[in-house]
């Protein structure tokens, strides 16, 4: 039997999920920009507004040309660019202009900043009832911080991100890659998926918004929460698994390995194959209740019978017995790996 023929009315089942979807994107640095370069990657038309300055990414590190710096370059692909001083009523005269057009306009400012420019949700909702109205902030409308600018070091700062850092290591850090940037870019994404697949039923648009510091406080307290969601026990928060210190790649005589036995299978298997059958037998490995109660003895254990033997060793050890094991990658390596290059995930500007 042939398909039906497509039509406007019968989209073509080949093209892009949001094919078809433009999104007028006034974002900055990460945040934003990581999430709208998601989008268009599954086939929205994003229109990136920059003021007649540039963002400050483009500035940001290394490039071949000033202002296409590698780093803006890696969130901002397949978008059309705009430039437009919001400051100049002819430039809001356009910016509105293509509100009438849009699907979908998400923006980085603070609130107050797009309602003295006449471009707050309420306004752009009536005028385009269809409109879904993105605002992407670093705290929540209504909350004590509303309005307040932050980055991502502050976010990792006030959400837990350092509290973990210092409970596992001793030393207050942050995270050695931009975490909430790119964490609340993704729920950006499925937030504006969600709006854009309401109004398929509704036929109207709304406003959302993706706050930094509680979008990224619920995320760490999924797990880290832990006893603490328990409202009539004292249990503190804090998932011991992640947190001991020796939850880490372990050195082997010629490297480092990341081995994750998980089941109580694997911890059966590997420490069998192994050669350890004392600690097969051992009460402590038995379950997963006994893991957890003691996992920092757990894990050190663990690491005393990789650094034994080589990387190789342990790799074709857990790949016999179907246990969860890989070599470290250093960031150079990535681009190498015989996935990647067969599927062309890396691309490096020429």
């Amino acid at each position: 039997m042939n398909p039906p023929p497509t039509s406007a009315a019968t989209p073509n089942p080949s093209a892009p999920a949001l094919s078809g979807i433009r999104i007028l994107d006034l974002t900055a640095i990460v945040f934003g920009p990581y999430a709208s370069q998601t989008l268009a990657d599954y086939g929205a038309e994003i229109i990136k507004v920059e003021p007649p300055t540039g963002e400050s990414t483009r500035f940001t590190g290394p490039a071949y040309e000033k202002g296409l710096s590698a780093i803006f370059l890696g969130v901002n692909r397949n978008k059309k660019s705009l430039c437009l001083d919001l400051k100049q009523p002819a430039a809001i005269a356009a910016l509105l202009a293509l509100v009438d057009q849009a699907d979908v306009i998400m923006h980085s400012m603070r609130p107050q900043k797009m309602a003295a420019l006449g471009l707050d949700a309420k306004t752009l909702l009536k005028r385009n009832p269809r409109l879904i109205y993105a605002g992407l902030y670093g705290f929540g409308e209504g909350g004590a911080y509303e309005g307040k600018p932050a980055y991502d070091d502050l976010i990792q700062g006030m959400s837990g991100v350092v509290d973990l850092m210092q409970r596992q290591s001793d030393q207050a850090r942050y995270l050695p890659t931009i975490a909430a940037d790119k964490t609340c870019a993704l729920v950006a994404v499925q937030g504006i998926m969600a709006a854009l697949f309401q109004r398929e039923r509704t036929g109207l648009g709304q406003f959302i918004e993706i706050p930094m510091f509680e979008t990224m406080t619920a995320y760490l307290l999924v797990e880290h929460f832990y006893g603490h969601h328990l409202a009539d026990r004292q249990e503190p928060a804090g998932y011991p698994r992640a947190l001991t210190k020796w939850r880490q790649p372990y050195k082997s005589t010629d490297g480092l390995i990341s081995v994750m036995p998980y089941t109580d299978r694997h911890w059966q298997l590997f420490f069998k194959a192994a050669g350890y059958d004392n600690h097969a037998n051992d009460p402590r490995f038995t379950t997963i209740e006994a893991r957890t109660e003691n996992i920092a003895f757990v894990y050190e254990t663990l690491g005393n019978i990789i650094k034994t033997q080589t990387t190789a060793y342990w790799l074709g050890l857990c790949e016999t017995n179907q246990i969860p094991a890989a070599a470290v990658n250093r960031l150079e390596d990535l681009e190498k790996r015989p996935s990647f290059k067969k599927r062309g995930y890396v691309s490096r500007c020429r």
